[in-house]
């Protein structure tokens, strides 16, 4: 102890020396801080005018060229996913604004051990010639993000990153061509990506005539890149996505052609399109201050009351009065005379006024019948069921959830049932454990309907489960759309539509072992019938003919009684 001891001192004593060297004996220990010299000031601000020179502006492209994997870029397999979900979700969301049900064909080839060439066309309405550059060459450019009613895309981020990951990894740029049915010839463009600008650079540009086997295109856009990627098969793979996507979509049809293999034709279960989601202005629960003041600084309107009723959506006069009240203002007072303060004082009373939930016809949901029948479709199961919960609200945003089930049939009974998450019709392969959708199921007591499940984990059993949000605004943890956050309002909900599920569920199994044990009685009356007649054929001396109808009247006589007890238990 002594020695460990003795240690300890000799380290401290080491680390004191080096402060204490300059120091004579007689000196009294104080810190020795000296006072900045004149040339200690100007190497100090030379250094500030140095590090000035150095600053510059960062643009979004240069940005998310050096962080890539928040766009989902993480690794070349991932790579290849997200660069078809972007194209595919852009198809999808053109086809339906324009009406047209989609058709899409995606092909992938193999062009190198880890190069893949990747080719997206759908028969959407096109694209106007001026604007191919920016949406394809120009990052956060788009229609959606100022926008509020459901689609695929939000960010105006998606199929711009895609070519910028291709220029980044092969060096090629991106191909397009678009064509408008008014219009005689397509336009081809090949593109890349100026990231220190965050602007398109046309490589080329030519008119051409757009031909599938020899017949001229009518209508839509093909997007064509070259990208470092790996393929694989697997739950987190392409082939994945596009079986999910077809699950999701059932009004679409894609056509799919991997590298490997023969090509898989995903045929439209229906042909209605689906409900067309309406935009909607925001809501006042829904908007941050920040927002707020930006609002009020770029409206066109003259006084609170025009302010609210026109910026927002469920904002009557009288509504608009309240919130004025509430801030110790009048609904006529002029916008240009409000100071900061006061703005402050409005957006605080906001939450104090009662304000109808906004519109939900900025939704369109799957539906019931179609999500049963894309399951139907997919999955050999005893039970299918699907739910869509009503439209409620998280901070403002309109959302609702859909859940479907198939239970039973040649689904495996003794693995963790199948999840299948999707947002506004796109599925989500990565951080499921990241997800609201796994967190509501795992937090359902599937106890209670007749499901295995250990604590903290997933259920257990022959089940695939298919989870939906649609919303105006998903709010995902990040930008690569991969999960859901967790709103309370959002998990509440998650939550009632899987035990709507887990009900019908518990029917279903409860019926099955109810049928069950009445074929195992069943067999017990054909067992032992026969043995009980021949006993009373010898001891009432019977013949062949009436030990028949002996063994008839049991049987009859047994089946009515075990009929009465089913009617019963089912009352």
């Amino acid at each position: 102890m002594a020695k460990k001891n003795a240690m300890q001192m000799d380290i401290f004593k080491n680390i004191e020396e080096p402060v204490n060297e300059n120091r004579t004996k007689d000196e009294p220990q104080k810190d020795s801080i000296k006072s900045p010299t004149k040339a200690d000031k100007k190497s100090e601000i030379d250094t500030a005018h140095i590090l000035a020179q150095k600053q510059r502006e960062i643009s979004i492209s240069e940005f998310f060229l050096k962080n890539r994997h928040l766009l989902g870029f993480d690794n070349p397999s991932k790579a290849l996913l997200t660069t078809i979900k972007e194209a595919v979700d852009n198809s999808l969301d053109a086809c339906e604004d324009a009406g047209i049900l989609p058709e899409i064909i995606i092909v992938i080839r193999q062009i190198a051990e880890n190069r893949f060439s990747v080719s997206v066309e759908d028969n959407g309405p096109g694209i106007v010639k001026n604007q191919i550059p920016k949406i394809f060459g120009k990052l956060l450019y788009g229609s959606k993000f100022h926008t509020l009613k459901q689609s695929r895309g939000q960010q105006g981020i998606g199929i711009s990153a895609a070519g910028m990951y291709a220029q980044l990894t092969t060096g090629k740029p991106i191909k397009i061509i678009s064509k408008i049915k008014s219009q005689q010839e397509s336009h081809m463009f090949e593109i890349q990506i100026d990231a220190r600008k965050n602007a398109p650079v046309v490589l080329r540009e030519e008119s051409i005539q757009w031909l599938n086997n020899d017949i001229p295109k009518s209508n839509g856009t093909k997007v064509e890149m070259e990208i470092e990627a790996n393929y694989k098969k697997g739950t987190h793979s392409i082939d994945g996505y596009i079986f999910q996507t077809a699950l999701a979509n059932p009004h679409a049809t894609i056509i799919y052609y991997p590298p490997e293999g023969e090509f898989i034709k995903y045929e439209r279960v229906s042909n209605v399109m689906p409900i067309e989601a309406k935009p909607i202005k925001p809501h006042p629960y829904g908007v941050e201050l920040g927002i707020f003041i930006k609002m009020i600084h770029e409206t066109k309107a003259k006084t609170l009351r025009q302010f609210f009723t026109s910026e927002f959506s469920r904002v009557s006069p009288r509504i608009a009065e309240q919130i004025a009240e509430g801030a110790g203002l009048k609904a006529d007072n002029r916008i240009s005379s409000l100071s900061p303060s006061q703005i402050e004082l409005i957006y605080q009373a906001i939450p104090k006024v009662k304000i109808m939930a906004p519109p939900s016809n900025c939704l369109s949901p799957i539906g019931e019948e179609l999500i049963m029948a894309a399951l139907k479709r997919q999955f050999k199961a005893d039970l299918y069921y699907a739910v869509t919960r009503p439209p409620t609200v998280y901070r403002g945003n309109p959302f609702l959830i859909e859940a479907g089930i198939a239970y039973g049939g040649e689904l495996p009974s003794d693995e963790p049932v199948e999840i299948m998450r999707f947002a506004n019709r796109v599925p989500l392969l990565y951080q499921q454990s990241a997800c609201a959708m796994t967190k509501g199921i795992i937090s359902t007591s599937w106890k209670s309907y007749n499901l295995q499940q250990p604590k903290g984990s997933l259920p257990i059993g022959p089940m695939v489960i298919f989870l939906h949000i649609a919303s105006a605004w998903v709010p995902f943890t990040s930008e690569s759309k991969e999960a859901v956050a967790h709103y309370p309002e959002i998990l509440k909900e998650i939550r009632l539509a899987l035990m709507e599920c887990g009900r019908q569920v518990s029917i279903h199994i409860s019926r099955t072992r109810k049928y069950m044990d009445q074929e195992k009685k069943k067999s017990y009356i054909e067992k032992y019938i026969p043995h009980i007649g021949d006993a009373l054929r010898e001891i009432l001396e019977l013949n062949k003919n009436e030990e028949e109808r002996v063994n008839l009247t049991l049987k009859d006589t047994l089946e009515k009684s075990r009929t009465k007890i089913i009617l019963k238990e089912a009352e």
